[in-house]
């Protein structure tokens, strides 16, 4: 049990309690108090049935939207309060929603073993070596940056037809060659095992409650997403508007994404800058801006198809479309620089210690960015690039636009 309450703040009164498979006869003893002398008890259905009959104990399953559970609990601060959840509260799970809107020293915790745990300990998996993940709630598409050659990850199922539709689109992804281990009823007596390859995936009834264990092997032509930003052009679907990877690569680099921080791509074109600004931390968020409505759903799937699917897409023209939009800590420019006040307005929403990125080709663009350098100062950058092709019977160096790149941290 872990709380953090001190003699000078309420006493605990929400008590979060995790139950593994095996249900309540797995609590420690003062856990299993902490539920039967709860006025109140909320959680998932399943939990719910578990519980025998305790005249005049208020219970609520988990509604929908969860925001109306918290105010419900929230009206019923400082009484003894029982939060049932599965496994560990805080992999996946509850608890993080809970400590959003109430303070850790008024909590009691219980955490049994988390399917992740448990997992890893049936395969003898370091859990420090092994990405843990869900699609429980989230889009497939999310595992898309963990996929790579060697790679060992653990998978929350949403049910028990997610191990099938895994393995079918991870084989159309080129790793069929795949071990899927599909661990069910973790903890249980019932608990079972099945383990097939991606691409020869037997029809077999699978448990609700199941963990994949994903050991990845992938086919030569498989395309795995690189870990550093610059990925190639091939891998978006594009209209020719996209930041070449050279390019792209400083422009990341200037924009410098930290953990859990937020980009606005303007004139997004293929979406490639916010895409890569995601892919950069897991926690990362972005905001693509894009006039032309064929390019926003073209950035809509890259964003799918590359891993990040929660990449958000405003159709509109900046600055006009950038509305009430949370503050960034990054802003990049690709496309209507020219747009009077856009410079001024984009600097003037970044957060303290933000940073700012604009590029341009154009003759016109690179007058903006001298105007705003000499204003504000930051960095300006040329960058050229010659790619080799083939010229005659041998290659030749073929030179791309140059670029023109400003760059700004806000003080």
């Amino acid at each position: 049990m872990t709380s953090l309450a001190t003699n000078e703040e309420r006493a605990p009164w929400l008590n979060i309690v995790g139950v593994g498979a095996e249900g309540l006869a797995g609590l420690a003893p003062d856990a299993r108090m902490a539920l039967d002398t709860a006025a109140t008890v909320i959680g998932g259905a399943r939990h719910l049935e578990m519980l025998p009959e305790r005249p005049g104990q208020e219970r609520l399953v988990w509604p929908s939207p969860l925001e109306t559970a918290l105010d419900w609990i929230e009206a019923r601060a400082g009484q003894p309060l029982c939060v049932l959840a599965s496994g560990d509260p805080f992999w996946f799970g509850v608890g993080a929603t809970l400590m959003r809107r109430f303070p850790a020293a008024q909590t009691c915790v219980w955490p049994a073993p988390s399917a992740f745990s448990l997992a890893a300990a049936r395969m003898g998996w370091p859990l420090q070596q092994t990405r843990c993940l869900s699609v429980h709630g989230r889009p497939m598409e999310a595992l898309r940056p963990w996929l790579h050659d060697g790679a060992r990850l653990l998978i929350l199922s949403r049910d028990g037809d997610t191990p099938a539709e895994l393995a079918h689109w991870l084989t159309g992804l080129g790793f069929g060659d795949s071990t899927l281990t599909v661990l069910q009823s973790l903890g249980a007596d019932r608990e079972a095992a099945v383990r097939a390859r991606a691409g020869a995936w037997p029809e077999v009834a699978i448990e609700a409650l199941n963990t994949v264990a994903l050991e990845c092997r992938a086919d030569p032509a498989a395309q795995v997403l690189a870990a550093s930003a610059g990925r190639p052009e091939a891998q978006f679907e594009q209209d020719g508007q996209i930041t070449k990877r050279e390019v792209r690569a400083v422009a990341l680099a200037l924009l410098a994404p930290g953990r859990g921080e937020r980009l606005w791509d303007v004139g997004a074109g293929s979406g490639a800058i916010g895409i890569e600004w995601m892919l950069a931390d897991p926690a990362n968020t972005a905001v693509a801006i894009e006039p032309r409505a064929e390019r926003l759903e073209r950035i809509a799937r890259n964003a799918s198809t590359l891993g990040v699917p929660t990449l958000r897409c405003i159709h509109g023209r900046a600055p006009g479309a950038l509305g009430d939009l949370p503050p960034p800590d990054a802003i990049f420019i690709g496309g209507g620089l020219t747009t009077p006040g856009l410079v001024e307005h984009c600097i003037g929403q970044l957060r303290p210690g933000g940073r700012l990125v604009a590029s341009s080709v154009t003759v016109e663009g690179d007058a903006v960015l001298a105007a705003a350098h000499e204003r504000h100062g930051g960095e300006l950058t040329r960058i050229n690039v010659s790619r080799a092709e083939p010229l005659g019977g041998m290659a030749g160096w073929k030179p791309l636009r140059p670029v023109t790149l400003w760059s700004l941290r806000r003080s």
